[in-house]
């Protein structure tokens, strides 16, 4: 009985001392405040609570399966039961075909930065600069559609209009007095067509938060523009593209995990024995082993890997454009 009130004493000090850091921690003037608000805005929490919990679920839960990158991961003992192995499953950072597959996602995703980041802005540019209101809500209509298509269907459409002696591309060729090409059979053309259909399928959706950037921009500075004199061009280069610069440093900082995804969805109905050579990414490359090949350990790995150099990627690229008195993430 005397140990048990002295470790009831003990767990009373302890607990005493939580709440006294606790309240060092958060005063009762913030906690009233932060629980107002709670209140105030409880219909916007429950909103975006299932949000939160779909994003707990599939974000933050699956974290926990990192843990197989360093097991023998067996199916039938589970995550848990699976005896550790160490860094055995990195041994794929010396395998020359893993490095090939790195190669060829970072010539598309970087193909796909060069040309997919800036034809979004100018696209809203020019939008912006469209005083036919009935004519501009067509076009961005008509570009936004392609962003709810299926990449199967993409593919698809692709497929049909660049194949040998059916398709609309060839038999146009043919007609001008060219051969014809097998597009989708020659890697030299892969790149471009994955680049190209990735720009066609998302400029116009993309452009949305460059027009909402746009519309942000004080109209006043431009009527102080005109009566100075300024051109069209001049208030471009001056007033609108200054007046997003920090939406275009956000989205660049966020493009760039993209850099080490070419995209499984995009590129994997388009791939063939005869551009294997350079359709094989890394997206692609995870799926063959985790799925076919049913090597999960080696998957996750690879994954954890690609993970942590897309969160240095982040960090590096939002510490640049600060230094250069950008707006950063944080």
């Amino acid at each position: 009985m005397g140990d048990m009130k002295v470790k009831m004493r003990i767990s009373e000090r302890q607990g005493n001392k939580l709440l006294i850091s606790l309240k060092e921690i958060i005063k009762p003037s913030e906690l009233n405040y932060i629980l107002k608000n709670l209140w105030k805005f409880r219909w916007h929490y429950i909103m975006i609570l299932p949000g939160i919990v779909l994003l707990f679920l599939f974000a933050y839960m699956p974290i926990m399966g990192v843990q197989i990158a360093f097991k023998e991961y067996d199916l039938t003992a589970g995550i848990w039961k699976s005896p550790w192995v160490g860094l055995k499953n990195f041994y794929f950072l010396q395998d020359p075909y893993f490095w090939h597959t790195v190669k060829n996602t970072l010539a598309i995703t970087i193909y796909r930065l060069m040309f997919g980041f800036p034809i979004p802005i100018i696209f809203a540019l020019l939008l912006n600069e469209v005083r036919n209101e009935k004519f501009k809500k067509v076009i961005q209509t008509v570009s936004y559609l392609p962003h709810f298509v299926s990449w199967i269907v993409v593919a698809y459409i692709l497929t049909s209009m660049l194949a040998l002696d059916t398709g609309v591309v060839n038999f146009i060729l043919e007609k001008l007095g060219f051969s014809q090409i097998f597009f989708l059979g020659e890697p030299k053309y892969f790149r471009a067509i994955v680049v190209i259909s990735a720009i066609w399928k998302e400029m116009g959706w993309s452009s949305i938060i460059y027009l909402a950037a746009l519309a942000n921009i004080n109209p006043e500075l431009y009527e102080a523009a005109l009566i100075d004199g300024a051109g069209r061009f001049a208030r471009i280069r001056y007033i609108t593209i200054p007046g997003i610069m920090p939406t275009v440093g956000i989205i660049l900082i966020l493009s760039m995990p993209g850099l080490l995804s070419a995209g499984y969805e995009q590129i994997y109905p388009l791939v063939n024995p005869a551009n294997m050579s350079v359709s094989e990414v890394l997206d692609v490359y995870i799926i063959r082993l985790g799925l076919v090949s049913a090597q999960y350990s080696i998957s996750a790995a690879i994954g954890l890997i690609l993970g942590i150099v897309q969160m240095l990627l982040v960090l590096t690229v939002n510490f640049l454009i600060k230094k250069s008195g950008g707006v950063g993430l944080w």
